[in-house]
């Protein structure tokens, strides 16, 4: 039997059996790791030894002795309720104008008495007095300890507070273990069109929504929340991959697992490709549902073999991928598939705090003819209630309405639960924060300072984005790999391309394809490589102005080629650029000094004959008597008879002029040199 198979006969958590089997001596890696008739025995001996042989299902429970209860009746359990902690925490954001700051300047910043503040330095191991001045990053460390946010003040500071406030709203700063509490798992639909995607939900709510949308195709993100034996999940459908990362662009992970849906029948199709390649640069779990195995000609082995080569092992090949066969028509599989949905979810501990200030993120937002702006919402936090006031980037509001998933109004809407929201002053953007806030004025201040930060942003001038900027970058230290997006024309020129990139090989240089595809350049590609920081390239193929322009938009760099081995040239001089570069002098020409002349204005003057090479004015010189260096400077000034030049070759006479040298004699040797980059291998 498997892991979860006897934690489920137990009645313990995945989690809960995999510490027991470490304490047993049991080596199980997951919860699908496969269990003896010996290890199980062992299992329940070690369980039937506790002190107390009623198991919960929590790690604590099963390796540590049973703490008695806390309270000795129902009635004080009720009673305890009623002094649950609703304490909410206030986050401050303070500015600072400099990069360094005295430990004496930020206690009275962050108004924190000078002994907290030195004992917490002290605690971190320094030994600072209040006069020493800390960097930026260790005084916002120090802050947050306050849950207090340090703001720089910079000439884009606009984009900047914006980015930092919504950063603060997911953050769980100043969170304590006693507000956290389990919250539903936010599950992303994900896969290649028509593949059964939002047919998988429909069996899942067992409603009927496919027929209601055009073609069968879903046209909108729909967010949906189910209940599986007593525990919720939240399920999020997706017309695309472009809204998902939409939202992870702007530095929100709404999803907590990935579901992969392909068609046992068509294989890995070029967006499930794109599907994939999204999820993994998520970071979060992927469970693969092959779906439509009711079809004759249905063959999931062949799926598990293509997805194989995209880094999805089954576990049954020693992988760490779960697969689930289903039929989303036939309803087979399905409560299977909900079951490892929430194995995953389990092993992610997935916990926040329902007593606060609600935080959400806009996964859809429209203009109704009916109801004005709208938006649905997937709250991160807290708790939404109807009658609060909010700020989502710009835009303000107070909430009129509450509509569910079902279209059902309620009142409140804790944290995972997915939300239509009535009275917004304008239409969101998906992807952004939504702050409950305390008064319908301070929602207004904070939007309006948005907006007016927003036209500000507008106003400057864009940033040019090419190759030489990402080198800046590297140069930098703000990036350590060169990430691309590869488009091309066909298959054959793809498979050439992917070939020659893995050639190249450059010491200290990481360069790393995030998604390849066969096509013009989409949205899609463009947002993948905003969101991984990355280059989008094309080989044969073109861009439409509309994508062309938002990637001008978002700053994405697009290079287009037709010449594969200079689109080469470029990636390898990127990423060559990683390395500091070395320079070495070259000899260019050498002057021999045959006559020495003197004016009072310009001082003195060698005339020189050019023996080899040219001189050229500006360049590094170096004046040797004998085989004795005796000075190096710069080639300040070059003449023919009375007329300035810019260099002179071989076998001809010129006057020169170094600026801080004119103890010339006959014989001198004036050597001219030029800086010369050498090229990392």
């Amino acid at each position: 039997m498997r892991v979860h198979e006897v934690a489920k006969e137990l009645e313990l958590t995945s989690k809960a059996l995999l510490a027991v089997l470490l304490k047993v001596g049991v080596d199980a890696k997951s919860h699908a790791s496969v269990l003896s008739d010996e290890d199980i025995k062992k299992v329940i001996k070690y369980l039937e030894d506790l002190e107390q042989p009623k198991v919960t299902d929590t790690i604590e429970d099963v390796v540590m002795p049973v703490q008695p209860a806390p309270f000795e009746d129902e009635k004080e359990k009720k009673d305890s309720k009623k002094e649950e902690i609703t304490e909410e925490v206030e986050i401050k954001v303070v500015d600072i104008n400099a990069e360094s700051i005295t430990v004496k300047d930020l206690c009275e910043l962050i108004n924190v008495p000078l002994k907290q503040v030195m004992t917490l330095i002290l605690q971190k191991g320094m030994m600072l007095n209040l006069n020493q001045s800390i960097d930026l990053a260790l005084a916002s460390e120090i802050a947050q300890e306050y849950n207090i946010v340090l703001e720089q003040k910079s000439s884009d500071v606009s984009q900047k507070k914006q980015q930092r406030r919504e950063e603060i709203f997911l953050s769980e700063i100043g969170e304590d273990e006693r507000f956290l509490k389990d919250r539903p798992p936010v599950v992303t639909v994900m896969g290649h069109v028509d593949h059964g995607k939002t047919k998988l939900l429909d069996a899942i709510r067992k409603t009927n929504v496919v027929d209601g949308e055009s073609g069968g195709i879903t046209q909108h993100i729909g967010a949906y929340q189910v209940e599986i034996s007593g525990k919720k999940i939240t399920f999020i459908d997706t017309p695309g991959h472009e809204a998902f990362t939409e939202i992870r662009a702007r530095g929100a992970n709404v999803t907590d697992v990935v579901v992969l849906v392909v068609a046992a029948d068509d294989g890995v199709m070029p967006q499930t490709k794109e599907a994939i390649h999204h999820a993994q640069s998520a970071k979060v779990p992927i469970i693969v549902a092959i779906n439509k195995i009711d079809k004759p000609d249905a063959n999931p082995d062949r799926v598990k073999q293509q997805l194989a080569d995209y880094d999805l092992v089954p576990e049954e090949w020693g992988g760490k991928t779960i697969f689930v066969n289903i039929s989303a028509k036939e309803r087979i599989g399905i409560e299977e598939f909900l079951e490892m949905v929430l194995l995953v979810a389990e092993t992610e501990e997935l916990k926040a705090n329902p007593n606060k200030k609600a935080t959400g993120i806009i996964l859809e937002a429209n203009l109704s003819k009916n109801t004005g702006p709208v938006a649905t919402v997937l709250v991160k936090s807290g708790t939404l209630r109807v009658g609060n006031p909010f700020v989502i980037g710009p835009v303000h509001g107070k909430i009129r309405a509450l509509i569910d998933d079902a279209g059902n109004k309620i009142k409140e809407a804790g944290p995972s639960t997915p939300v239509m929201i009535l009275g917004l002053s304008d239409v969101p953007g998906v992807g952004d924060v939504m702050q409950v806030v305390t008064s319908d004025k301070e929602a207004k201040k904070i939007a309006t300072s948005r907006a007016d930060e927003l036209i500000d942003l507008k106003r400057q001038q864009k940033k040019t984005v090419s190759l030489d900027e990402f080198s800046r970058k590297i140069n930098a230290g703000e990036m350590t790999t060169l990430n691309l997006i590869i488009k091309a024309d066909a298959q054959g020129s793809l498979e050439a391309i992917l070939g020659s990139i893995n050639k190249i090989d450059v010491v200290d240089a990481n360069i790393h394809v995030v998604h390849s595809g066969i096509g013009l350049i989409t949205d899609s590609d463009v947002m993948l490589a905003n969101a991984s920081n990355g280059i989008l390239i094309g080989f044969h193929v073109g861009i439409p102005v509309e994508i062309k322009n938002k990637a001008e938009d978002e700053g994405v760099v697009v290079k287009l080629y037709s010449i594969i081995y200079k689109m080469l040239e470029d990636i390898e001089s990127t990423a060559k650029g990683m390395i500091k570069p070395v320079f070495q002098k070259e000899l260019t020409g050498t002057a021999e000094v045959r006559q020495l002349f003197k004016f009072s204005k310009v001082g003195a003057i060698a005339g020189c004959f050019i023996t080899e090479g040219k001189v050229v004015r500006g360049n590094d010189i170096e004046i040797y008597r004998g085989n004795t260096m005796i000075y190096d400077g710069s080639l300040d000034s070059l003449k023919r008879f009375k007329d300035d030049v810019k260099e002179v070759s071989s076998g001809f006479e010129c006057g020169i002029v170094i600026d801080g040298f004119d103890n010339y004699i006959e014989g001198d040797l004036i050597k001219v040199f030029t800086l010369k980059e050498v090229k990392p291998k």
